[in-house]
């Protein structure tokens, strides 16, 4: 498959009035039209469920670290936390269910099988009870210098034999089958996304 980052100068019609609003945002955000424009293209093909295997880069960096990434284009929303399941309503006199709570994380012995991650054509091997993803490269043990990911975005928690991903109040969120989330436990062949950076998880 061909690289992803290469550019090619196109030509295309425009709506004038679109071509105008998008340079006030331009503005706004501080970022360049070729990085809005590839970011809605990018939306437009993932709301429609198309994706190409290997990850996508981000169109253009920022401008400053801590720069947040700009917002979906017009007609594009924003990546929200899936809707959680509601519970039937409790029987008179019943208690209501509590709220089943994410695994909590605790010390744990060494794993027994080892977790590895699949990024930027590189393989890390997981072994320990946390490993941290984020923008800090003091405090993280994959770092990705992106000013759209969080200092300490996400991490991997390894409990009772048993791998999660979840998120760390970052910004931008995990993405994972079009919807954000905020954990789940890691499954064989799970592809995540932090933006545009796509992490695949493997046992073998």
């Amino acid at each position: 498959m061909g690289d992803q980052n290469r550019k090619t100068l196109r030509s295309f019609y425009c709506r004038d009035y679109l071509w105008e609003l998008y340079e006030v945002m331009t503005q706004d955000l501080g970022c360049s039209m070729d990085y809005l424009v590839n970011e809605a293209m990018r939306h437009y093909a993932r709301s429609r469920n198309y994706s190409l295997a290997a990850s996508a880069q981000p169109a253009e960096p920022p401008k400053a670290a801590g720069y947040a990434q700009p917002p979906a284009p017009p007609g594009f929303p924003p990546a929200t936390p899936a809707e959680p399941a509601r519970r039937p309503p409790p029987l008179p006199g019943q208690a209501p269910a509590a709220a089943a709570a994410p695994p909590p994380v605790a010390a744990s012995a060494a794993p027994q099988q080892p977790l590895f991650l699949l990024f930027n054509g590189q393989r890390y091997r997981i072994d320990k009870d946390k490993f941290v993803i984020g923008r800090g490269s003091q405090m993280t043990d994959l770092t990705i210098r992106d000013g759209n990911i969080s200092r300490k975005h996400c991490t991997v928690i390894h409990r009772g034999g048993v791998y999660y991903i979840k998120d760390l109040g970052s910004t931008n969120g995990i993405e994972f089958n079009g919807k954000r989330i905020e954990h789940k436990r890691v499954d064989e062949g799970d592809t995540f996304y932090l933006c545009d950076y796509e992490l695949r998880f493997t046992y073998r």
